[in-house]
């Protein structure tokens, strides 16, 4: 399934599902003619729960320790 995402200026809408990138791309001509011609589109892959948890989780990266230095009274 497919995810039609369309920004223009503040307003953003969210159109779908589809079966396929090409009938959102279809229907994308057609929602287009509502929205200004700065308007920004993309296509999102959506993902079935089942997807995600038979997939094993993403492993987030840590983040290395950071230390500040303080400058010593001379």
């Amino acid at each position: 399934m497919y995810l039609l995402t369309i920004r223009d200026g503040l307003v953003t809408r969210h159109v779908g599902p589809y079966e396929s990138p090409k009938q959102a791309s279809d229907d994308l001509d057609r929602l287009l003619q509502h929205f200004g011609e700065r308007a920004r589109w993309q296509i999102h892959a959506l993902e079935s729960p089942e997807q995600l948890l038979a997939s094993p989780p993403a492993a987030a990266p840590m983040a290395a320790p950071t230390r500040l230095r303080t400058a010593s009274a001379a």
